[in-house]
């Protein structure tokens, strides 16, 4: 049942966003208390002024589904400013947000969670995610094996005609043995022998060679597990790129650490709604319109750069192009993580 597990990925980053986003506004309750309920602290006001709890609370079925009816639609009222500033002037929101402007935007990580559960929800949906074999690749397995054979036949006559008068067949006899190697690999695949080739072929220690033949063996559970660590430890991403923008700026007093994760992170936010928008553009059947989603990246990476750390063009274009490559390199962390929880899981 992979859309309704889809429909249930959406609903659940959407309630798991609005558990991060601090409600505001009167609320109204249906018990009436003189002291905290949590703390015990006598009441001045609507809320708590030593933990924050809200001065009334619900204690009836109703009010259990108005409070939460609430809270998706104060995460829907929030998202509507914050979504596109964070397309068009993601420096701008990046900024304001870090200089105190809280209680009108959806937060960086409450927008990171409900965008990865949407994302996974979205590919889910659509099979994005799930491995597909080209019906032509019989066929082109099919015709590969006899090329290979017509190669390995010419060779053999080549090496026949040397041994006559009396040449080398070195050069012959290491070209054949790769073909053969390679033909008993796309033989091996024809039978549904891989396994055993893999088992013949991998040269490595123990520790590593036994897991990659249980992956070989068994390719739909390698990527099942890596589809469900993904999900898992999307946030992962978060970690491993804030260090590599910190090399941006490595003597900056102004800007710290808490800076450069909520740019990560509302720059994270930003992507994964992109690849939520591309995957809905090509099953719209407009798969070219889609392609130029590659283009966005460095240019919103640019824009943010620029508005959130008040660069000058120069500046933010050099840090651009760095930062590209350091993305690059996060992600191929991350994915070689990814590789080594499904191997070693």
């Amino acid at each position: 049942m992979p859309d309704l597990e889809a429909i249930g990925d959406a609903a659940t980053g959407t309630v798991l966003a609005t558990t991060l986003e601090a409600r505001t506004g009167p609320d109204e309750g249906h018990a009436h208390e003189k002291n905290c309920l949590n703390c015990g602290t006598e009441l001045a006001g609507a809320y708590c002024h030593a933990c924050g709890q809200h001065a009334h609370v619900h204690r009836t079925l109703h009010a259990f589904w108005h409070d939460l009816l609430h809270g998706v639609l104060h995460f829907e009222g929030k998202i509507w400013h914050t979504l596109p500033l964070l397309a068009w002037r993601p420096g701008e929101l990046t900024r304001r947000y870090i200089d105190g402007e809280r209680a009108k935007f959806v937060s960086p990580m409450a927008l990171f969670l409900f965008s990865v559960f949407l994302m996974f929800a979205v590919t889910s949906f659509s099979g994005g995610l799930s491995p597909r074999i080209d019906p032509k690749a019989p066929a082109q397995l099919k015709k590969s094996i006899a090329t290979n054979e017509l190669q390995i036949a010419a060779l053999q006559r080549e090496r026949d005609a040397a041994v006559r008068t009396g040449r080398s067949t070195a050069t012959f006899d290491m070209r054949i043995a790769d073909l053969q190697a390679d033909l008993a690999v796309m033989r091996g695949v024809q039978a549904g022998e891989i396994g055993r080739i893999a088992k013949t072929r991998i040269n490595a220690p123990d520790w590593l060679s036994k897991p990659l033949e249980k992956a070989v063996k068994n390719p739909d559970l390698l990527f099942y597990k890596l589809k469900t660590n993904a999900y898992k430890f999307s946030w992962a991403l978060i970690p491993l790129s804030v260090p590599f923008l910190w090399l941006l700026f490595p003597v900056s007093r102004r800007f710290r650490l808490y800076d450069h994760t909520v740019f990560v992170t509302y720059s994270l936010a930003f992507m994964t709604l992109l690849v939520v928008t591309a995957v809905l553009i090509g099953l719209a059947g407009l798969p070219q319109v889609a392609g130029f989603a590659m283009l966005i990246p460095p240019i919103h990476i640019y824009r943010q750069l620029k508005g959130t750390y008040e660069l000058s063009t120069g500046g933010a274009l050099l840090r651009t192009a760095l930062l590209c490559a350091f993305a690059t390199l996060a992600l191929g962390l991350f994915l070689l993580m990814l590789f080594g929880l499904g191997l070693f899981d």
